[in-house]
């Protein structure tokens, strides 16, 4: 691993420059219906409409630009639940570079067929993601390719930042940020974003009670693990925090709460109803926690990150045939 720094501002308007013929200027969509409910003005940002269908790519095109010739000659191996994968294969495959993607066991098959697609290998270990990133940098990172962290790479996160100068073009007055948060980079880069532009705007992180780890971690200052996951929500599914991700929230983050698992089916099926935007369990964490929050963004002009789109059509059956 390099040297690890947090980015400035000036790095996230630098990634915007390398990735921006690569990727899709997304959508921020007002929701009229989620507005009226919460009584206040509430914008979803739609990366479930990147090109993988997630956020994460952004990430992974600015990373990749910045390799040594000697690094991709050599390949990179990355570990995911699925939109990290998707994210460094896709970029992979633009840049030439052989891909070997480290999956759970049980991993979502759409996100699994859809890192194929773009012509990375799939290897398969371990329950969950921890298990998975134990065993690849134990057996694959010693083979001497690049091992690229779901969160503790600079690039990475400047890269997963330039969805927040979009938002702040988009609407300059926005008042809160609810991202989601399951290692922390997309929250990390609206962080930088937001606090460097306006430092009045208010940045809040959502994580699944069943995988709280950054959540505690973030609200002790200290490191906390643990020992099982209970979400089906795999982008939020970490039993660990990332380094530079919580050095990053502890510096600027104002809040983080936790949504249980039928708040984010909840959430699915509204973001739906009210707009017609499809959400994996991620993806709709920040909806979930706006409408636990009720109080709290009252007559505020809020922006909802929509991080992801890659649900399986089981799921979405499932969820949807609850709410008839």
């Amino acid at each position: 691993m390099k040297d690890i720094w947090i980015p400035r501002l000036s790095d996230v308007f630098e990634a915007r420059k390398t990735i921006s013929r690569f990727i899709r200027r997304t959508p921020l969509i007002y929701n009229r219906g989620l507005s009226e409910e919460l009584e206040a003005d509430i914008y979803i940002k739609c990366e479930n409409q990147q090109v993988t269908g997630a956020f994460k790519v952004r990430g992974g095109l600015n990373l990749m630009a910045h390799l040594s010739e000697e690094e991709k000659k050599k390949g990179v191996v990355a570990v995911s639940t699925g939109n990290h994968g998707q994210s460094i294969a896709y970029a992979a495959m633009k840049y030439g570079v052989e891909a070997t993607i480290v999956m759970p066991e049980d991993a979502n098959p759409y996100k699994v067929e859809a890192i194929k697609s773009f012509g990375a290998k799939v290897v398969f270990h371990g329950k969950d993601f921890d298990e998975a990133k134990e065993w690849t940098e134990k057996e694959l990172v010693k083979k001497g390719v690049r091992y690229i962290h779901s969160g503790d790479e600079p690039y990475l996160i400047a890269g997963v930042a330039t969805i927040y100068l979009e938002v702040l073009e988009d609407l300059p007055d926005v008042d809160i940020i609810i991202v989601p948060v399951g290692g922390g980079s997309g929250a990390s880069g609206a962080c930088i974003v937001a606090k460097n532009i306006d430092k009045s705007i208010r940045v809040i992180g959502v994580q699944s009670s069943g995988a709280p780890a950054v959540y505690y971690s973030w609200k002790n200052r200290d490191v906390v693990k643990r020992d099982k996951i209970e979400t089906f929500a795999e982008g939020l599914a970490t039993r660990a925090p990332f380094s530079l991700p919580l050095r990053i929230m502890w510096k600027y983050l104002d809040d983080m709460i936790l949504v249980d698992d039928a708040d984010l089916e909840y959430a699915i099926f509204l973001l739906i109803d009210t707009i017609h935007q499809i959400a994996e369990g991620a993806g709709a964490a920040s909806t979930a926690a706006a409408l636990k929050m009720k109080r709290k963004i009252r007559g505020k002009k809020v922006v909802l990150a929509l991080t992801g789109g890659n649900i399986t059509t089981d799921q979405l059956r499932k969820i949807l045939m609850k709410y008839p």
